[in-house]
Parts: structure tokens; sequence; C-alpha cells
């Protein structure tokens, strides 16, 4: 139970991120007057509490450790009581309305030393112990909802809210006692709770032995130096904290013998959403933003969040007047009352929200709760926080460019022309390679395709991207080094040509012109070593790409088209062999290489490159154990590029779309003929014509059989297309026997008159040319 005399310290147990605790916190603060403040948190940040003093340092902020005599690692460890942790990294994240903030707020501003206790960093990043064996007891307990549920309550935060958040003060009560009562209540709770408590595991068991007991230590040598010590730490604790305390030597050897780490801490920004228990940070809270706002807002709270919600949706356009947030209020209050609560929480203003302002829309109450109740508050950091030299340049960087990060997702178009936006664009390719996705290609964003000056970019800053950064800094001092080495480590190590070709691309787009050299002598390798077709055109777009742009960012592509040269040749040579007798998935496959490498090819507009390809599949597109689909696609791709008569392909499609070849496969002849849109058969009636017979023709049982490949087929086609095509069947002449009789006008006579002594023997009977008429016997 918290002491308020000077032989014993004042323990303040907290719920991590609660804005009445951390109130509460404040009003002890102010009423004990301590000598020195102990907060749970690590002890190597003692150095870089006076950050916290300075007008730059707005929260949420977050501690960020890591080892910095090995590597980090990217995978994420939730833990309890303010951690996040990696293999060797962790972040302890503050938010304005913790606690632990509010201490160090009021120690800072009183001249009182404040001082971490929890167990350092130094032990924890050296830990061997496999991940699920690192969770800490509040992440295998929750106290606060075993309290709920005996106090009645389904939502823990409810009866947090009710016993801490929002009790006022008892008339009456002097100011010290006032104050400390919410923490006499919880410390005599906790003793019961831990009591009774699940057994831990002995990995579990020692872990809390080893944070608690440097907890005692802290505690007794401030207490020798001062004679009134404040500990603000998690309530859990609180029992493990209070007299009679293990000896100084029982604690000692606890400690004995424990592995360490040499670690370097700094600050970092955090944000809101990442405060929030649903995505993985075991200590904080579903509503962030609500409880900023509860710390934040001490008169009328309700009407003043209400009010917020009605911005939220007025700025989509909804019409929400002042009656609205007036009944709202009012229906938040009544459902408090009638619940038996203090003030209306959360709960009831969601509640209100949901059913006067939203009019009962769950995706305007999502709306509302994702911008208010969690929110995407970025906190910043003084520019003289301690840093690793690539956090700085990269920092450096962004005031440069004028491009500060912001949690909210933004698109931004580049023009390339411009050096602003080329600089930006070539940052933001870097750091993607140093795998910190600040910004992603916008696939369907903005001004991209509309030219090679174009660029758009989906820009989202995340907390997490300070420990990439670190990760990453062994590389180099710079976005440019760090880049550069990171490339030519991943171009050597390659075990794939995909692989190098992407690096490639992303080797231009981020202007790494030293990285250049190493990423083509692995690319030359990789094209000697694989003898996959599929390989070699799969790995066709990405050096396309790179020779048509590279004039666009002044980059010197010569070597890398004698090497794109030679792989189109080897594709040339090897397509005929690779594309025989293939089943229906690698058909498919190969059908979406073909595209790539024609689009490629288009792209590079290199006349001799583009006569050699057409060759090949002129010798391709007649072999017998051709695929279908691969038949109709090739066939479409020699007539659009103008190596086919329309008559031919007419002719082709003839042959394929008749009694005697099975409907699966004519049906995936068309499928690869119409394959990216079908303006075709919209402008040939003779085609639409072909394709409306052989669909007339194809029996009942059958047809149900090839109809998805069909859907599959026609879905692909915009509306407008799929209507057009509709209008002109239906102004076809008569039926599909007149479009049969259409096509003899063409017949070559004298190659028919090979087939009739056949078929006089098939058929038993004369068999004579038909008529040079306009229709049928």
């Amino acid at each position: 139970m918290p002491e308020a005399n000077a032989n014993q310290p004042l323990l303040l147990g907290v719920r991590h991120h609660g804005p009445g605790s951390a109130r509460a916190v404040r009003r002890a603060l102010d009423a004990y007057r301590p000598e020195v403040v102990l907060i749970e948190g690590p002890p190597e940040g003692d150095g870089l509490v006076r950050f916290a003093a300075s007008e730059a340092m707005r929260p949420p902020v977050a501690l960020l450790a890591y080892a910095s005599d090995a590597p980090t690692r990217v995978q994420h460890q939730p833990s309890s009581d303010g951690e996040r942790r990696r293999r060797e990294a962790a972040y302890w994240p503050f938010a304005e309305f913790s606690p632990e903030w509010q201490a160090i707020q009021w120690a800072l501003a009183h001249g009182v030393p404040v001082r971490f206790c929890d167990l350092p960093t130094t032990f924890r990043l050296a830990s061997d112990k496999p991940e699920d064996e690192t969770s800490q007891a509040a992440e295998r307990v929750d106290p606060i909802g075993l309290l709920a549920e005996a106090a009645g309550y389904d939502d823990p935060e409810r009866w947090w809210e009710d016993l801490v958040e929002h009790q006022l003060p008892v008339a009456g009560e002097d100011e010290l006692t006032a104050a400390l009562a919410p923490f006499a209540a919880i410390a005599e709770a906790m003793i019961e709770v831990r009591a009774g408590a699940p057994p831990l595991s002995d990995a579990e068991r020692f872990e809390e032995e080893c944070r608690e007991a440097y907890m005692r230590t802290v505690l007794r040598s401030a207490a020798k130096g001062h004679e009134r010590v404040a500990v603000v730490c998690g309530a859990w604790h609180v029992p493990a904290l209070t007299a009679p305390l293990p000896t100084a030597s029982a604690d000692a050897s606890v400690l004995r013998g424990l592995p360490k780490a040499k670690v370097t801490m700094t600050w970092v920004p955090w944000t809101h959403g990442r405060l929030a228990s649903w995505q993985g940070y075991g200590a904080g809270v579903a509503s962030p933003g609500w409880y900023h706002h509860l710390f934040t807002t001490i008169d009328r709270p309700i009407t003043r969040w209400l009010v917020d919600a009605a911005a939220v949706l007025r700025e989509e356009g909804q019409p929400i007047s002042s009656a609205h947030v007036i009944e709202a209020v009012r229906l938040a209050e009544t459902l408090a009352t009638l619940r038996g609560r203090p003030l209306a929480g959360l709960a009831e203003v969601t509640e209100a929200t949901g059913a006067v302002l939203c009019d009962g829309d769950a995706l305007r109450l999502e709306l509302v709760n994702r911008r208010l109740v969690v929110g995407e508050r970025l906190g910043t950091v003084p520019d003289d926080t301690p840093s690793v030299p690539l956090v700085a340049d990269v920092t450096a960087a962004q005031r440069r460019l004028r491009m500060p990060p912001s949690a909210l997702v933004r698109d931004v178009d580049l023009d390339l022309r411009r050096e602003i936006d080329l600089n930006r664009s070539r940052l933001l390719h870097r750091l993607r390679l140093l795998g910190v996705d600040w910004g992603l290609p916008s696939a369907d964003g903005g001004r991209q395709g509309k030219g090679t000056f174009w660029e758009s970019w989906r820009l989202v800053w995340r907390p997490e991207f300070a420990v990439d950064l670190v990760d990453a800094s062994g590389y180099g001092t710079s976005v440019a080094a760090a880049a550069t080495a990171k490339t030519a480590e991943l171009a050597t190590s390659a075990t794939s040509l995909a692989q190098v070709t992407a690096l490639v691309e992303q080797c231009l787009l981020a202007d790494l012109s030293e990285a250049y050299p190493t990423v083509l002598r692995a690319l030359d390798a990789r094209v000697a070593l694989d003898a996959d077709v599929a390989h070699l055109m799969a790995a066709l777009p990405a050096l396309a790409r790179t020779l048509r742009y590279g004039d666009v960012r002044g980059t010197d592509v010569t070597a890398l088209g004698a090497i794109t040269h030679g792989l189109v040749v080897r594709v040339c040579v090897g397509l005929p062999a690779a594309v025989a007798s293939l089943d229906d998935s690698a058909a498919g496959e190969m059908r979406g290489h073909l595209d790539a490498v024609h689009t490629s090819l288009a792209l590079l507009a290199e006349q001799s490159l583009m006569d050699e390809w057409f060759d090949t599949l002129q010798r391709v597109v007649a072999r017998d154990d051709l695929h279908g689909l691969l038949a109709g696609r090739l066939t479409r791709l020699l007539l659009d590029a103008g190596r086919l008569e329309t008559a031919e392909a007419a002719r082709r499609m003839g042959l394929v779309l008749t009694v005697g070849v099975p409907p699966a496969t004519a049906a995936a002849w068309v499928e690869g003929f119409l394959a990216g849109g079908g303006l075709l058969l919209v402008h040939d009636e003779r085609l639409l014509a072909l394709v409306d017979s052989w669909l007339a023709a194809i029996p009942a049982d059958t047809f149900v059989e090839v109809l998805p490949l069909l859907r599959r087929t026609f879905t692909e086609f915009a509306a407008p297309e799929r209507r057009a095509i509709g209008e002109r069947v239906r102004s076809l002449d008569g039926s599909s026997s007149r479009a049969g009789a259409a096509g003899l006008e063409e017949l070559d006579r004298e190659r028919a008159a090979l087939v009739l002594p056949t078929l006089r023997l098939l058929l038993g009977r004369d068999v004579v040319s038909p008529p040079a008429s306009d229709g049928l016997p």
C-alpha cells in the first residue's frame, strides 16, 4: 500500500497509458513532493530523460534500445509494461496520457532527479531464450481483467475508467489522502490478484524475479540518499516492492551471472496507432485517441468529443448539424445514467455517435473510430537527440526535400524532370532497398503511367522504421552508401535470375552508380548459367524498363543493352522447344511470359529485335503440338503487329471453331486470341460471326464444360466493349447459316477439290463442288 511518510517510498501502481492514472500520478506527486522519482523503464535511458524537457519533444515517442555489437533483427516480440521487443532491439512507448510520461514531466519541471528502475536492456537483449519464453507476467495474466470480473464488469477498460479515470475527489479529504486513495485501493487489490494468479513456468518466473529484484535494488539505492522516494510502476509490481522486502544479498544473487550485451538507446517518434492493443502492443489500449482526449480535455469532454466526431463526418460531406450533436450528447449521458456509470464512457459515446450522427451506418461509425478513437498522431523528437549516422542522414534528407514523415497515408506524384522530385524518388527507392518501405509505388494512383517522367507514391511513416534504419546502419553512414552496399551484397548472394534483374531496375531507380557494375556482373553470370527459357523471359521486362527509362534519369545503360540483346536472342532460340506439349497450367504461365516479352520489346522499340521476335512467333504458331491458348494468343499478336492478314486470322479461327475440334480446345484458342480486349470483334464482323456460329453449335452438355473459360474470357473485357459486342451480335443478318455462307465467298475451290475423292469414299455418294453463289444449296 502506498505510504505517505519519509520512512517508506511512495508506490504508485498505475495502468500503463491510462489518462486517469496519469492525472492521479501528477496529483500524488504534487501532494507528496518526492526528492527522487523512480519509473519502470530501461535504466539505459536515464541520460536521455533531459530531452523530454524540450519543446520539440512531443509525444507519442518511444525509447529505442538496440544491441550495438550485433545486427538487429526484424521480428517483433510483444511484451508487457510498455515494451515491444525484437531479438536485438526493444522500445518503450510513451503517450502524453501515460503516467510514466507525466511523472517525467513533473520531475523535470520541479528539478527532481528521475531514474528508470526496470531490468536493464543490456540483460534483456543478451538473453538467448526462445521467443515463446520471453513473455512477461502481465502478458500471462491480466490483473485488471481479474479485478473487473470480480466487480461484475465484462470490460476491464470500463472498470478502470469507473474506478480511476472518472472518479472525482471526495469533499472534505485532505489533499494528500485524496491523492493517494486510488493507489491504496489498487495496491491492496493487487496483493490478492497476485496470490490467485495462475502458476508461472520456470522461465517466466525467473524473468519476473530478475525484474523485480532489480527494481528493489534501485529502490534501496535511492532510499540511501533521499528521504522521500516515489516509484511509478505497473500495478502488478507494487506488492513485490512493498515492505518487508527480501534482503539485498538475496536480490543480488538473483541478478548474478546474467548475460550482457552492448546496448545503445535513443528517442524515436511513435504513433497512437502503434499504442493500440489490437496492433500487438501488450500494454497498450484499444483507444489511444479517446484517452488522449480524456487527458487533454477537462471541460465537457463528452460534448467536445461528439463535436469532433461531427467535424469528421462533415469533412466527408455528411450533413451533421448542431442539433445532431446535442441529441447525441443527451443520448450518451442517458445511457451512462441507465447503466449506473458516473460519466459516459467510450461505449456510450460510440453508441450515441452510431445512432444519431451516423444514422446506424457502420461504415461511417468505423470512419469516426479510425480517425478519433485510435487516431494517427505522430510524435516528434528534438534534432539533437542522439542517433546513428544513417538515421541523421535520413532526417536531414527529409528536411532538405521537404518530405516530413507523417503517420497519415498520403499520395504524391513526382515529376522526374524537377530536380527536387528526382531526388525524392531516389530517396524513396534507396530506403526500399534498405527495407524501409516509407513509400510504396501506387499502382493506380495519380499520374502513374502518363509518361516516363512521372511516378506516383503512397507514403506513410511507421515508428518501426527507426529500428529498420538502425538495422541498416551497418551497411553505411548515409542512405546512398548503405543502399549501395546492401545492393551489392544482394547481387552477389542472389540465387536466381529474377532476383538479379529486379536489382538492376532498383539500382537504376535509386541511382546507385557505384553498385551498378557489381549488379551487371551478377546479371551477366546468371544469364549465362540459366537455361530455363521461362526464367529468361521473366527477366526481360525489368531490363527493358531499365533501358527505356535510363535516359530519363541520366544513367548510362550501354552495358545493360548488350546483355539484354543477348537475352532476347536466347529467348527466340529456345522458345519453340519451351512451348511444346504444355498442359493447361503451364500454358497459362507461358502466355503471361509471352505477353510480357512482347510488351518489353515494344517498349525497347528496336526494329531488329522486333523482327527476330515475330519471325520466331510465326515459326511457333504453326506447330501441331501448340496448346490452344498459346496458338490463339500468338495469332492475335501477329495480327495486331500486321504480320498476319485478317483473312488468314479468320481462316485459322474457322479451322479451330469447327465441329471436329473439342470445345475445350476451341475455347482455349478463343481465350488466347481475345485476351487483352474485345474491340477486334466489334470492328471485324467476320470474326464475330465465326465466334457466334461456333457458340450456337456447341451442344448443351458440352457448353456447361466450356462455360468457365468463356466467362473468364469475356469478363476481362471492359463493360463498354461487352455492350458493343452484344449490339453487333444483335445486328448480324439472320442466323449463323448466313454467316457461314459469307465465308464461302472466299472459299479456295482448288484446295477444296483436292478432298472431294476422299469425301466420295467416306460418304459413298457423288460430292460436287458448291456453287459459286451467295447462298448454300
